[in-house]
C-alpha cells in the first residue's frame, strides 16, 4: 500500500481487541468471533486453528473428553475466546484465567492446572517450553482467524475482503503458515 507502519504487540488479545475498537489500532488477524464483531469488522477468515489442550504426562486430562471433571483445573487466556467458551461449556471443572502465556506454563509446569487450553497453533508453543508438555490429540473446535478493523472503515472494507478472499484462494497463507511452521492449522 505505500504506507509507513508500525508494529503494536499488546499482552492480550482482549486488549487489542479494545484498541481496536477506540481507533487506535487499524487493523489485526485474530479469531473472528460473534462477539467481537459486535465490536469490530472481519474479513471473512484467512485461516483455520484448531482447538486443543495441552497436559503433562501425570494430569488427570489425558484426553479432550477428560477435561469436563469436578476439581480439574483448566488453564485459558484471560480475556480469550477459549475463557468465554469453555467458562459455558465446562459444567464440573474450574476455568482459570491466565494474563500471558507464561504465566500459562509457568502454573502447568508447577501443576497449579491440569491443563490448559486455547488454539494448537499457541499450544505447541508452549509445548516447546515446558518440559514433558504435549498437545493432546482431537480438537474441541476451531478458531476462525480474519482480518480485523475497527467499526465503520466501510471505504476499505471491499479492498480488504477481496484481498482476504484472494490471500485464502491463492493458497498463500497456508504456504506462508508452513514455512513459518505453524502448527495447528485445521484441514480445509
Amino acid at each position: 500500500l505505500g504506507v509507513a507502519v508500525e508494529q503494536v504487540e499488546l499482552a492480550r488479545v482482549s486488549l487489542v481487541i479494545d484498541a481496536l475498537q477506540a481507533g487506535t489500532l487499524d487493523f489485526t488477524v485474530t479469531n473472528a468471533t460473534a462477539q467481537r464483531a459486535e465490536r469490530i469488522d472481519f474479513t471473512s477468515p484467512l485461516i483455520d486453528l484448531e482447538l486443543g489442550v495441552l497436559t503433562l504426562p501425570d494430569s488427570p486430562v489425558q484426553a479432550i473428553d477428560d477435561l469436563d471433571r469436578p476439581g480439574q483445573r483448566i488453564g485459558v487466556t484471560q480475556g480469550g475466546t477459549s475463557e468465554a467458551t469453555l467458562a459455558q461449556r465446562l459444567r464440573s471443572a474450574h476455568v482459570v484465567p491466565a494474563a500471558s502465556l507464561a504465566e500459562a506454563a509457568q502454573r502447568l509446569a508447577a501443576r497449579e492446572l491440569d491443563a490448559f487450553a486455547t488454539n494448537k497453533a499457541i499450544l505447541f508453543e508452549l509445548a516447546d517450553s515446558v518440559p514433558g508438555a504435549r498437545v493432546l490429540p482431537g480438537r474441541w473446535g476451531v478458531e476462525h482467524l480474519a482480518i480485523a478493523v475497527p467499526k465503520g472503515r466501510r471505504a476499505g472494507a471491499r479492498f480488504l475482503e477481496a484481498t482476504a478472499q484472494e490471500l485464502r484462494a491463492s493458497g498463500a497463507v497456508r504456504e506462508a503458515a508452513q514455512r513459518a511452521g505453524l502448527r495447528g492449522v485445521a484441514p480445509p
